[in-house]
């Protein structure tokens, strides 16, 4: 299918059909979305990204119209099998931007092969433990009333709104779908990896972690730590966004993440 530039394809990995959009035109750069996939694709972010890129966007299994085979049950497994699309694709040594879940996704692939990217960006990743083992690092998203979670994930609240309602029925069932995979691969351990963070040093690529100065769902402190923990991490903030800047700052965002890449 193609749209606009857009072309979508399907890939077997591992005996499972997922979804691979291709955009844009440049030096290849690998976008790992995270658990907002929909609002993110269609964010101005990912449209200036692709002007001077050319977009691999591999929507992770369970995600978008990605099958979700039974094996991969954390995003250690994603990372495993977003390896082996990489090696599918003959793609080594290349930039590539990671979206919260996306981020985590990237850190966990990082770790496992230190030749795999060039250049790291990371808004907003998830997927270590900084404090200790009764400090709260990331908010319970689930059991919250939803308008608290909302407050909590955006600075401002309609940037996260839909209108289900004038939605086509795919569009939906989809959005459904990304919300109960994130929950399958992130409720326990809570959104993160106990091992993770002992495993960071391994990351040479060069990596800049970006954060929502506004972000309920972990602090700019956590971010911080974040960044501290890699061998060559640097970090920047983001103001009047939370945890998803790069829909609600978009030219922010692009301001510092082009030139880190460049």
């Amino acid at each position: 299918m193609s749209d606009k530039g857009t072309t979508t394809e399907f890939r077997t990995i591992q005996g499972a059909k997922i979804e691979v959009i291709r955009r844009g035109k440049g030096s290849p750069l690998l976008l790992l979305l995270g658990e907002e996939s929909a609002l993110e694709l269609e964010s101005p972010f990912v449209a200036a990204l692709a002007e001077k890129h050319s977009l691999i966007i591999p929507q992770a299994p369970g995600f978008g119209r990605s099958e979700r085979p039974d094996w991969i049950s954390s995003p250690d497994d994603l990372a495993y099998f977003m390896l082996d699309f990489l090696d599918a694709e003959g793609l080594r040594n290349i930039p590539v931007v990671g979206l919260s879940l996306g981020g985590w996704i990237a850190m966990e692939m990082a770790v496992k092969d230190r030749g795999l990217f060039s250049r790291i960006a990371l808004v907003g990743p998830i997927g270590i433990k900084v404090g200790g083992p009764y400090d709260r690092d990331l908010q319970d998203i689930w059991t919250l009333h939803p308008e608290k979670v909302a407050a909590l994930k955006w600075h401002d609240i309609s940037k996260g709104k839909r209108d289900y309602p004038s939605l086509p029925e795919e569009e939906v069932a989809i959005h459904a779908r990304n919300i109960e995979s994130f929950a399958r691969f992130c409720w326990e351990p809570y959104m993160h990896n106990p091992k993770l963070k002992g495993r960071l040093h391994r990351v040479t690529a060069p990596t800049l972690v970006l954060w929502g100065e506004n972000d309920g769902v972990a602090s700019t402190s956590y971010g911080k730590a974040y960044a501290e923990a890699l061998p060559k991490g640097s970090f920047g903030v983001i103001a009047e966004a939370g945890h998803y800047p790069q829909i609600e700052q978009p030219a922010a965002v692009l301001a510092k993440v082009e030139p880190f890449l460049a």
